[in-house]
């Protein structure tokens, strides 16, 4: 037997699909700044850089409900091989396009919304599917064990991709994440079925034939209305993530400001990952974490005081630890929320749930993409940072005054949690 794993990571099917993101994350976020320096290349105005986040939210606010109902409804594993798949599809069409040299911003932008597009189904399936990997006593630690995955992977991508990008075509960088889709899809093929509670009992169909997706969806809006713990949370997401995104104008920062070129980009965009991914593996090992609810808010203030010293910094190091601070705090509120969220969510609605989120969480980012990107053009990069961070304390007082409910949230109330995983497996070194 393997001792001392995070206990989470003794479950088979969790192990594999564990695994797996992380290659994939990797590829993900090698893209994710690939894209961004390409268009910095293709066009150098801070707006161009504004309207990848425009593009991306677009289609997760027009599919996000229809989304979260087919991962209610169908077989989530199933869900998740089409979508990797088609994902795999898109980031090899980009890296042909670059390399043939027939890129423009045009090309970028329509791969970035169609990726977006398929993305909108592929995370209500994937989040909602850990909870029917592992017990609900465990759940905190699969989502710890799920950011040091993500975190993992979003080091390692955006070093990997300043190093491609200093040699070679961003081109390269979309090819390589192609191919780690497979990673995912080949996680998915060997931990074969997964038990589910389905909105629609064992026929997914039933649930979209007729006017019944329509209810469907509105029995999910009025679940997350109806728990203040679960829509507090979704909004302080979405005012924290959409004042204070940084992340889209890094080449500015790393061109114009820091002046540390391709490969010092390459250290900023994972520098957040750095502080998250450290974080994150602190609290793989930790059962639980108490007072959850102050813990959120506090993490949150963390996040936007971060984003005001990158705002404020002239230096490369200090840029790159206030950076990592932001991940580090994120990385806190992001175990914290997902918990809260899929512990209070009966299995059946978890898509749902899941989906309505992603509107909130993803949203935030994007729109805040757009409104940095808007405000940098106009006052330039720093003060729309500077200006990002404040407005997110200034949301956090608002959510704490709001929803008394949050603050006072312990983490050991009565959970909702439904359908049970495989039982623990032992683990032998062949396994």
């Amino acid at each position: 037997m393997i001792p001392r794993l995070p206990v989470s990571l003794r479950y088979r099917k969790y192990r594999l699909l564990w695994l797996g993101l992380i290659v994939s994350i990797a590829g993900s976020r090698m893209q994710t700044a690939a894209v961004l320096w390409h268009i910095n290349e293709l066009s150098g105005q801070p707006i161009a850089l504004g309207m990848v986040g425009l593009v991306t939210i677009l289609p997760v606010l027009l599919f996000s409900l229809f989304a979260g109902t087919i991962a209610d409804a169908f077989n989530r594993r199933r869900v998740m091989f089409a979508t990797q798949s088609a994902l795999a599809l898109l980031a090899g069409l980009l890296g042909w396009v670059t390399l043939q040299g027939h890129a423009s911003l045009a090309w970028v932008y329509a791969i970035v919304a169609s990726s977006a597009a398929i993305w909108t189904f592929d995370l209500p399936a994937r989040q909602a599917l850990v909870p029917n990997l592992v017990d609900p006593a465990v759940l905190t630690n699969a989502f710890s064990m799920n950011a040091v995955a993500f975190q993992a992977g979003a080091i390692a991508g955006p070093a990997l991709a300043g190093f491609v990008l200093a040699k070679a075509n961003p081109g390269v960088a979309y090819l390589v994440n192609a191919a780690t889709y497979l990673a995912v899809i080949l996680a998915l093929w060997r931990m074969g079925p997964v038990p589910q509670e389905t909105a629609a009992g064992p026929r997914g169909l039933a649930a979209l034939r007729g006017t019944n997706v329509v209810p469907a969806i509105k029995e999910g809006l009025r679940f997350v209305l109806q728990q203040p713990i679960i829509l507090s949370s979704m909004l302080l997401d979405f005012l924290a993530t959409f004042f204070s995104s940084a992340n889209t104008l890094l080449p500015i920062f790393a061109t114009r400001i820091l002046q540390v070129g391709p490969v010092g980009y390459g250290w900023l965009v994972a520098a957040s990952s750095v502080g998250a991914g450290l974080v994150s593996f602190g609290l793989s090992f930790v059962p639980t974490i108490r007072h959850q609810g102050r813990v959120l808010l506090l993490s949150v203030a963390g996040f936007g005081l971060a984003t005001l010293t990158f705002g404020l910094s002239r230096n490369f190091a200090l840029s790159f630890l206030a950076l990592a601070a932001t991940g580090a705090a994120d990385a806190v509120s992001m175990i914290i929320r997902n918990t809260i969220r899929q512990l209070q969510t009966p299995d059946r609605l978890r898509g749902r749930m899941t989906s309505i989120n992603q509107m909130f969480f993803m949203g935030g980012p994007q729109l805040g993409e757009v409104e940095a990107g808007v405000v940098a053009q106009v006052l330039g990069a720093p003060l729309a940072v500077i200006t990002g961070g404040i407005g997110c304390l200034l949301g956090l007082i608002w959510i704490d005054r709001r929803f008394p409910q949050l603050r006072a949230f312990e983490g050991d109330e009565p959970i909702r949690a439904g359908a049970a995983p495989e039982p623990q497996a032992t683990i032998s070194a062949g396994d």
